[in-house]
């Protein structure tokens, strides 16, 4: 039979379902609907606009509404999240959260038939510590326009980069960011947007500064109390995707000064790397064991089961082990969205594709329509009491 499958994809920490012109999951729909069509069924996928860094329940909150408004009276529900919005996707799902919406619109609970997580920090970040100092707050301001800029319109004025590699090499060493030079390079991105957009994401950017509830709750000391109170739903088959990018070395940066914007990508990537290697002993943001299917994947994948520090550049790879591992490899935390270097324009359906923040990776096409085949085939599995016209 074939299966109308009830798809939800909840963004991720300062992320966006959609933007002016650009769809923060395009290339994650298409090759998933492309997938599940292979396999004889449909999709009709949703995505949730989403304030970026508001509390994980009020994110939680929206993408039950939406699911409420838009799932029909039958068929299998699935819900994707990336990176925070993994975690979005656990609380509306888990049977003890009380997220503050009435039974009536979680009616569509029972029917819920997994939930995937991309890259998603599961027992938190060390980025979510810094962002929380008065100088990461500045810092997520600039790279959360920066972000936008990027996907949507490509590098950035030379001028711009230049300026930003000032600020770069003071966030190497972790010293004093000057928020007057952050605040003139964030004006300067969003002026590099049409007027047309830039109120739709000045609004955006503000509602960063407005409200950052997700900041602390994503700090590992935070995440233990949520590992405390969020729990599986019976009956879900709940999976993920962990992904580690290679430790930023000067080969790379080297190689990256023959562009001035390939250089500060590198730059800030491996800013980003090195903050979120950070360990704590008393609040590992890793899982305490690996299970065999887990470490078997990371075996075929990348050689090993990866260590505390390891990371993509966002969220550690062991923090982001929740479930069936179902694909591990070299990646960094835009590459599973389909965001990464060396893919065509043509490959995207809006005849545009930019990339952000260079990992060197070396994530491609083929790894990705790989790693989607897993996911869409755990979603085909964990489906399988709809076939047949049989009710849940």
């Amino acid at each position: 039979m074939r299966l109308l499958h009830r798809i939800y994809l909840s963004p991720g920490f300062f992320g966006f379902g959609k933007l002016g012109a650009f769809d923060y999951f395009e290339h994650v729909e298409s090759e998933l609907v492309h997938q599940l069509r292979a396999a004889g069924d449909e999709a009709r996928t949703h995505v949730l606009n989403v304030l970026p860094t508001a509390s994980i329940r009020r994110r939680a909150c929206k993408l039950g509404e939406l699911i409420a408004e838009t799932a029909g009276p039958e068929g299998p529900i699935h819900i994707i999240g990336h990176s925070t919005g993994g975690l979005d996707a656990r609380v509306i799902v888990s049977p003890d959260a009380d997220v503050g919406l009435p039974p009536e619109l979680l009616a569509w609970l029972p029917r819920v038939a997994s939930v995937t997580t991309l890259n998603a920090p599961h027992y938190g970040t060390p980025m979510a510590s810094f962002f929380s100092t008065v100088q990461g707050q500045r810092w997520l301001y600039v790279l959360s326009a920066l972000t936008y800029v990027a996907l949507v319109v490509g590098a950035p004025p030379l001028s711009i980069a230049s300026t930003l590699l000032v600020a770069m090499r003071q966030l190497q060493g972790v010293l004093g960011l000057d928020v007057r030079l952050l605040d003139r390079v964030a004006e300067s991105l969003l002026r590099v947007v049409d007027d047309a957009r830039s109120d739709e994401i000045r609004n955006f950017i503000e509602s960063i500064l407005n409200d950052q509830g997700a900041v602390i709750q994503l700090m590992p000391e935070s995440m233990d109390l949520f590992r405390a109170g969020i729990n599986d739903r019976p009956g879900v088959r709940y999976q993920c995707v962990a992904t580690m990018a290679p430790p930023p070395n000067p080969k790379g940066f080297f190689r990256s000064l023959k562009n001035p914007w390939e250089t500060l990508s590198t730059a800030i990537f491996a800013a980003q790397y090195s903050i979120t290697s950070r360990y704590d002993e008393r609040y590992p943001c890793a899982a305490r064991d690996v299970d065999d299917e887990a470490e078997a994947v990371f075996q075929r994948s990348v050689s090993r089961v990866p260590g505390a520090r390891a990371n993509d550049g966002v969220v550690p790879t062991l923090s982001q082990v929740w479930g069936h591992l179902v694909w591990a490899g070299y990646a960094d935390h835009l590459d599973v969205l389909g965001h990464f270097r060396g893919r065509n324009a043509e490959m995207s359906a809006k005849g545009r594709h930019n990339d952000w923040l260079i990992s060197g990776s070396e994530f491609n096409e083929e790894k990705f329509k790989t790693m989607m085949s897993r996911v869409a085939d755990g979603i085909v599995a964990s489906s399988e009491r709809w076939r047949g016209d049989r009710a849940p």
